[in-house]
């Protein structure tokens, strides 16, 4: 086993590798291993490289009965934890360590978690509410014409809450279903500005606001979805208008193709600027992260879900875009999209 050709081939793996000879020292490390564990254990007890019991039991019992043992290893790599699969596969007297990234699993099921206990949640106030209020009108409120009016409109306004709450969770699994395959119809922009603002402009004045849009004449059609792009504008306008209304206005503007740095190509952009109080700098990162809220008391009384940005963010991924948040406190908030203009 630690003849040339074995210790050639252990070299050549990218898999993290240790052998382990019948004295329990470590006989050979490849460079993938060394590169993990940041010390070169060759020569030394395997127990000074792999000092987590879980993997120690693996490497002990794999010895013992003859068959592969698997364990969990965390590790901590550049502040951040990554996790690994350990098999422990005997053979011959020694035992071969193998290493195998889970991190992004281990996130993958994290998200996951995280996503059904956000989805109970948001699912559970409004449920938990409209079983309270049928249980009244079905008992004290019974023979009570004005309690039963005033129920039922908060009924309503529950009800509806589900409905928004399914219609983005849906809208969000298609947008991911959809992210690989990018859109190439042309789509007008301008179109896009003029529909969104045509539908939004009366909801802007009743919060005191308005809608100013502004482009350029003459605009190259981009490749895209016109449905998710409109479905985009007005999911920025209409945050700009509840969170970010002033007697300012609220700008949308469209600019002239330009060679992007941050896309390596030409692209448009399309921003929703409001100059409300703005978002402190901290939560700009988390904008598009699902159930993030920045004022979540504040976004749930205007009918927020918590999905809008994250269903953005994928339109944005589909359409190999990139879409960011500025702002200043006490300013205002500014959301760009940047959209290639062609099919790279």
């Amino acid at each position: 086993m630690t003849d040339l050709p074995a210790s050639a081939l252990i070299a050549a793996l990218k898999t993290p590798l240790l052998l382990i000879g019948p004295d329990d020292r470590v006989q050979a490390q490849n460079a993938a291993m060394t590169e993990l564990l940041k010390i070169d254990f060759e020569g030394r007890n395997y127990i000074t490289a792999l000092r987590q019991p879980a993997t120690i039991d693996a490497v002990t019992d794999a010895r013992a009965d003859g068959v592969t043992k698997t364990a969990r290893y965390l590790l901590r790599i550049d502040g951040s934890d990554r996790y690994f699969e350990v098999s422990a596969i005997p053979t011959d007297g020694h035992v071969v360590i193998t290493f195998t990234d889970q991190t992004a699993a281990e996130e993958t099921l994290s998200l996951r978690r995280d996503f059904v206990a956000n989805v109970s949640h948001e699912l559970r106030t409004p449920l938990t509410a409209l079983l309270g209020f049928i249980e009244t009108l079905q008992g004290p409120a019974r023979e009570d014409p004005a309690a039963q009016e005033r129920f039922l409109g908060i009924m309503a306004t529950e009800a509806d809450r589900l409905r928004r709450l399914v219609d983005d969770l849906l809208s969000l699994t298609r947008v991911e279903e959809q992210e690989r395959s990018r859109p190439a119809d042309p789509v007008d922009l301008g179109a896009v500005v003029r529909q969104a603002t045509d539908l939004l402009g009366p909801m802007a004045i009743a919060a005191g606001t308005r809608l100013i849009a502004k482009m350029p004449d003459v605009l190259p059609h981009v490749p895209g979805d016109d449905a998710q792009l409109q479905q985009v504008l007005h999911n920025l306008i209409e945050n700009a208008i509840k969170y970010g209304a002033t007697d300012q206005g609220i700008i949308v503007e469209i600019t002239k193709p330009t060679f992007e740095t941050a896309l390596h190509e030409t692209a448009i952009r399309m921003t929703v600027k409001d100059h409300g109080q703005g978002i402190p700098a901290h939560h700009l990162i988390r904008l598009t992260e699902r159930f993030y809220r920045v004022d979540g008391h504040r976004s749930r009384a205007q009918g927020g879900t918590g999905l809008g940005l994250a269903i953005v963010k994928h339109i944005a991924n589909r359409h190999r875009g990139k879409l960011y948040f500025e702002s200043v406190e006490g300013q205002g908030t500014t959301a760009t999209l940047m959209l290639p203009t062609a099919i790279s």
